[in-house]
């Protein structure tokens, strides 16, 4: 499964290069990259380490494809998915300088047709809350993720859900409000999203491979090929995320050549290879200043063991690694997952780009890449990952377990199977519908197709597919279905 929350959780000023009398061995860091590939069963990743102007390390290892010959390069085409996200924040720092958009702006002011569902909140809202997840809306991705619609629709969908925490009082990781920003550009600016960024980021920075959608990559393209791992315990290959639609959020595709120059450019904080500023420093700084405080508990803290403080900035994560300030995205999408990684005392920039969904190996080789050109001691970083990977997967497994054996299987459901058929709405989610066929039920809501098998009560269980174990309860009252909840929200029977 898509991880639709990224667990991103792994500012800047001029920096020269540290003091050095040597950079460490070529041998040694390729070595890392080889035994973290072999630890989490990775097929391909492409590898960038910058310092400054110099690059130490821009690579590729392994295949594109599991079972084919053809091997990733530094010009191999990877989904940046959510890093995609400073892309826009960056553009926004451009229409900062410009004096076209202001952090503090209030969104209304830019795209008066988006209001939250809180008249209060939504008096308040600025481009800034929007870009450090801190509006109040939760992740609902599946808003947009597989959805047949496009973001336009998302966007008036969104407009219906009740804020999921208290408006600047809480921080849940959502795309939703990044495209509503990238609306808000186009509005403002009356060109597309994908243009500005084409021509005011991209081409300046030399980063020719860079596309906005899946239909734009051209077809003599390396395309990394995705894959995850399965039931079985076998990697195997997905097909690619398509998404037609550039998106402010995630759409963004490009080599690790293209990472290098983009990890270069935020290292010199806003210079162009020619030596041009095409963004000031002041307000390139403020994507990467902390806004919203993470708290460094449960999975989080693990995830982020020698770590005071984390922070949300502006489509960047702020934080420490064992006393080094750290500024880093992740993104995950179908097949791939990718990790882009800045320490700005250090004048180092790392990128690990891998096509296996949901690994670990993006922090645990990030991590293992950063101890080495700080040189701090080594540490087992892919077996410090792989323990937290497997209390997940056994907590599943307990949690499925204790669900499973509190079930009450001789309950029997309050109606024949043909009463719970019909359309049931959410003012956001719209029409989930359930059908009965050969003696079965079966949700469909939006791309998503969910066979349904009796659990207990007027709860169903998912069987296959996107959402499967998940369960399924019916409200009936007076002897009809009344409504149902799906995927956390409740959908009321028309």
């Amino acid at each position: 499964m898509v991880c639709l929350v990224p667990l991103i959780l792994w500012v800047s000023s001029a920096v020269g290069p540290r003091a050095t009398a040597a950079e460490p061995n070529l041998a040694v860091a390729e070595k890392l990259v080889t035994d973290a590939m072999r630890a989490w069963d990775v097929p391909g990743v492409a590898v960038v380490v910058v310092r400054g102007d110099d690059t130490q390390l821009l690579k590729g290892f392994g295949v594109r494809e599991l079972g084919a010959a053809a091997k990733v390069t530094p010009d191999t085409v990877f989904p940046l998915a959510s890093c995609s996200k400073a892309f826009t924040t960056t553009l926004l720092a451009m229409l900062a300088d410009d004096g076209v958009i202001g952090w503090d702006d209030p969104l209304r002011k830019h795209l008066p047709g988006f209001k939250l569902s809180d008249a209060n909140a939504d008096a308040m809202l600025t481009i800034r809350d929007l870009l450090c997840h801190r509006s109040g809306i939760g992740g609902h991705d599946i808003l947009w993720y597989r959805a047949p619609w496009g973001i336009d629709d998302t966007l008036k969908r969104a407009q219906a859900l009740p804020l999921d925490y208290p408006f600047r009082s809480g921080f849940q990781y959502s795309s939703i409000p990044f495209l509503v920003a990238g609306r808000a550009i186009e509005k403002r600016t009356g060109e597309k999203w994908e243009k500005l960024v084409a021509t005011r980021i991209c081409e300046p920075l030399g980063m020719t491979g860079v596309t906005f959608t899946t239909t734009d990559i051209p077809k003599e393209a390396e395309r990394a090929g995705g894959h995850k791992l399965g039931k079985d315990g076998k990697v195997g290959m997905l097909p690619w995320y398509e998404i037609r639609e550039p998106n402010p959020s995630g759409s963004v595709n490009a080599t690790a050549r293209d990472v290098a120059a983009w990890l270069k450019f935020h290292l010199s904080d806003g210079i162009n290879p020619n030596g041009t500023r095409i963004v000031s420093v002041k307000n390139l700084d403020e994507t990467k200043t902390p806004h919203n405080i993470i708290r460094l508990d449960g999975l989080a803290k693990l995830l982020n063991p020698d770590t005071a403080q984390l922070s949300y900035c502006l489509g960047w994560l702020c934080y420490d690694h064992r006393g080094k300030k750290v500024i880093s995205h992740g993104g995950m999408i179908d097949g791939f997952r990718v990790q882009i990684t800045m320490l700005p005392g250090e004048n180092l920039g790392i990128a690990v780009l891998a096509n296996l969904q949901e690994t670990r190996m993006n922090a645990a080789l990030t991590n293992s890449l950063i101890d080495l050109y700080c040189g701090l001691p080594a540490k087992d970083w892919n077996a410090y990952f792989r323990k937290i990977v497997d209390q997940e997967a056994a907590d599943r497994k307990a949690s499925l377990d204790a669900r499973n054996a509190a079930r009450k299987p001789d309950t029997r459901p309050t109606l024949p199977l043909a009463g719970y058929v019909g359309d049931y709405t959410h003012p956001a989610y719209g029409t989930a519908r359930v059908s009965h066929t050969n003696g079965k039920l079966a949700l469909t809501w939006g791309n998503f197709e969910c066979p349904l098998e009796h659990f207990e009560g007027d709860t169903f269980r998912i069987t296959a597919g996107f959402f499967e174990e998940r369960v399924l309860p019916f409200t009936v009252m007076n002897g009809k279905a009344t409504r149902l909840r799906f995927s956390d929200q409740e959908f009321e029977r028309k």
